[in-house]
């Protein structure tokens, strides 16, 4: 039986059917009903922000994140080349250029050390991205924003969930942009959500996602169309009453990998930050200087019908759509990339699955 690299969390059958079973009463199925308030409510409690809207994905999020500062076209923003397309993607389709800096070689985040060497009378933002559900420097890049008078727009699409010094990581930066897509440790089939430190950008994202409509006779905005339906909604609300439970049996199996391929010459796993809640979003495993390398792991897996993925590869700056952008200094991604393959991890994956993977790392 196939073993995905991801499988993604939902609540029994009969649990969902009874949450939208009122849908077939109201007809309400999309702009802002009984679910979606509910569901972003509930939201405000866990993640512990008072500032949140529900949008209908993460990247059309992280869209609205970067849109709500008005920046100036052709404008950049400093951000990383390890990280999913989107992050990238956003930043252009918003106007901007996007920078790009190294990550350091701990735990695959923006390199702090190397942030203020790219800042230019150009540059309005840092956009950094928790890798992995491991959170950025955001002690030290707050300094630096606010030195340099620089907004802060997190990418915390894998960070659900995860509190740093106990405080929730929505509550780092000017924005916060949270994915709710099938393959998080949190999901609502698709979904997301920006989480924002000044109450008075509320009226501006909502109507961002309402195609700028304001009410029936006043569009003030060029906005899209980004609203998270009533289904969505419901299978959140769901899924939140289960996400410590999924977080748990993701920390075991997490465990169970460590357990087996620590102290290997040649494989690197990030070690748990200090201070740090993680919601074990990933497994992500460097082979560099092991007896075999990432391609050849990843073969071996398959002939077993077990998925794994080089996860990230390439960078976003070595694609075809960004090749006469300047790729900048990153050789530690570029080395990064290059090793990492990200392993099953699910929350209902078993300790014989888990071992039988590492058997085959293992040979």
């Amino acid at each position: 039986m196939k073993i995905n690299v991801t499988k993604s969390s939902m609540p029994s059958f009969e649990e969902y059917i009874y949450e939208i079973k009122e849908l077939w009463d109201s007809h309400w199925l999309t702009n802002n009903g009984t679910k979606h308030l509910q569901f972003q409510n509930q939201l405000k409690r866990f993640l512990t922000t008072q500032n949140i809207s529900l949008y209908t994905n993460g990247h059309l999020a992280l869209e609205a994140a970067i849109s709500m500062f008005d920046f100036p076209q052709g404008s950049e923003i400093i951000t990383t080349p390890f990280t999913f397309v989107s992050t990238t993607n956003a930043i252009v389709r918003c106007g901007m250029i996007p920078r790009f800096c190294d990550i350091n070689d701990k735990d695959f985040t923006i390199d702090v050390n190397k942030i203020e060497s790219l800042i230019n009378e150009k540059t309005v933002a840092i956009l950094p991205v928790h890798v992995y559900g491991n959170i950025c420097n955001v002690e030290e890049i707050e300094k630096i924003a606010k030195k340099h008078n620089l907004k802060v727009i997190y990418d915390a699409a894998h960070a659900f969930g995860v509190k740093y010094k106990g405080v929730g990581i929505a509550n780092f930066g000017d924005v916060v942009m949270f994915s709710f897509h099938a393959t998080k440790v949190f999901n609502t089939i698709e979904g997301g959500c920006i989480c924002f430190k000044d109450p008075s950008f509320k009226q501006l994202v909502e109507d961002m996602k309402n195609f700028g409509i304001r009410d029936e006779e006043h569009c003030l905005y060029v906005g899209g169309n980004a609203k998270m339906n009533e289904f969505q909604a419901s299978m959140g609300i769901c899924n939140l009453r289960h996400i410590d439970e999924c977080i748990e049996n993701r920390r075991k199996a997490v465990i169970q990998y460590r357990k087996r391929l620590s102290n290997i010459n040649g494989i690197y796993m990030i070690p748990d930050q200090p201070n740090v809640e993680h919601n074990y979003s990933y497994m992500p495993v460097v082979f560099d200087g092991y007896k075999f390398d990432r391609n050849k792991i990843k073969e071996m897996l398959a002939e077993h019908s077990i998925g794994a993925r080089k996860y990230f590869y390439p960078l976003t700056s070595q694609f075809d759509c960004y090749k006469s952008f300047d790729k900048g200094d990153t050789p530690v991604a570029k080395r990064i990339s290059e090793h990492i393959l990200t392993l099953p991890l699910f929350s209902d994956i078993t300790q014989e699955e888990v071992d039988k993977i590492c058997d085959i790392i293992l040979g």
